[in-house]
């Protein structure tokens, strides 16, 4: 029997997760919950039921298995906590929540024994992607050898259009701006690979869009200690015409088509890298998934000609439905969370610590244990 599933929250992610609910096999989707409007017409593009609140899709229908949440940042907590209580699964978009306090809360309220037999599981789901899970397996082959600094990229231009209403929640600082939005997908990406953040430093980027309405961060420059030693510089800006992000490098959304090379026709792809990690016996460069090294050369050393190898990965596999099959195989039992509420709770810690180092201008220190 397939699992029951709903979205909460018809925005822009919520018909992204729906499409990955429909085409699994062993999921169905059985109501969009949403107040707008809007989500009606969305609900019947989906062929599935609307209502406007949990409360009236719970006294119409049967309760569902699972419910994915995607709405807005601040809303998260409060929807959460709602469907636990009605013992239904979560699938969380991140952040987890918009601030430190509300997301231990939830995962305290979360522990609670008639709470603790359900999933709770945060969707960064870059993890899922087969370039960091290819990144991954290179890393753990030990074929960089020992890691010692990376340095990150996201960087690109959004239109006013993207703040407008009813998304100008946006323009907050309380539930908006690049840092928990975006960032936080990164930092991430950056924990799965090298373990956690223990210390930020962040640097402003020059503000370009009005102060008010945006009352929040454009972007910033950041140094990063990780606990296994490993330190990382990262550029993100979310004001500047670029291809160097995730979006553009991976193609993975397809909302935000990858850049044509100069002299290429238009369309025809070609991501800028976005990650470079460094280790004591090769470099690798992300997505272009290329390694440099001395192997084979008389010595390792500048004298000698670097040799490049490019690793294959398969870019047709898709985060988002891999994903919910993860949801899926957690719900059974089968398979322990891959992005845990604690691993979504330390994302959103380097995200606080970072909007801290900007207002101090001081290091941030982050705890190990939460």
């Amino acid at each position: 029997m397939s699992l029951r599933i709903i979205i909460v929250g018809a925005g822009l992610i919520g018909p992204r997760h729906a499409q990955s609910v429909l085409s699994n096999p062993s999921t169905s989707l059985v109501a969009l919950i949403d107040p707008a409007d809007s989500a009606s017409l969305i609900a019947s593009q989906l062929q599935t039921k609307h209502f406007p609140s949990i409360t009236s899709m719970l006294a119409s229908i049967p309760k569902p298995d699972a419910a994915i949440i995607c709405t807005p940042n601040h809303t998260h907590v409060a929807v959460a906590q709602e469907l636990l209580s009605h013992g239904i699964h979560l699938l969380i978009e991140k952040p987890l929540s918009d601030s430190i306090e509300s997301a231990q809360s939830l995962l305290s309220f979360a522990r609670q024994p008639e709470n603790s037999h359900l999933a709770l599981l945060v969707a960064h789901h870059r993890r899922f992607n087969p370039y960091v899970q290819k990144t991954k397996q290179i890393l753990d082959s030990g074929s960089l050898g020992t890691p010692i600094a990376v340095n990150g990229l996201w960087t690109l231009y959004k239109p006013p259009s993207y703040f407008a209403p009813p998304t100008d929640w946006r323009l907050q600082r309380s539930s908006g701006g690049v840092i928990p939005i975006n960032l936080v997908h990164d930092i991430d990406t950056l924990h799965y690979l090298f373990g956690p953040i223990t210390r930020v430093h962040a640097e402003k980027t020059p503000r370009q869009r009005p102060n008010p309405p945006h009352e929040v961060e454009e972007g910033a420059a950041l140094i990063l200690r990780f606990a296994s030693g490993v330190v990382g510089t990262f550029l993100v800006c979310d004001a500047t015409p670029s291809p160097y992000n995730f979006e553009m490098g991976t193609g993975e959304n397809p909302l935000i088509p990858r850049p044509s090379p100069p002299g290429a026709s238009a369309g025809g792809g070609g991501g800028a890298d976005f990650y470079r990690i460094f280790g004591s016996e090769a470099c690798l460069s992300v997505p272009d998934m290329t390694r440099w090294s001395y192997d084979g050369r008389s010595e390792k050393s500048w004298n000698e000609e670097l040799v490049g190898e490019r690793f294959e990965t398969d870019a047709k596999a898709k985060p988002f439905d891999l994903q919910l099959e993860h949801f899926v195989e957690v719900i059974k039992g089968r398979e322990v969370p891959r992005c845990s509420g604690e691993d979504g709770l330390r994302a959103l810690m380097v995200c606080e610590g970072v909007r801290r180092a900007l207002e101090t201008g001081e290091a941030v220190d982050l705890p190990l244990v939460m």
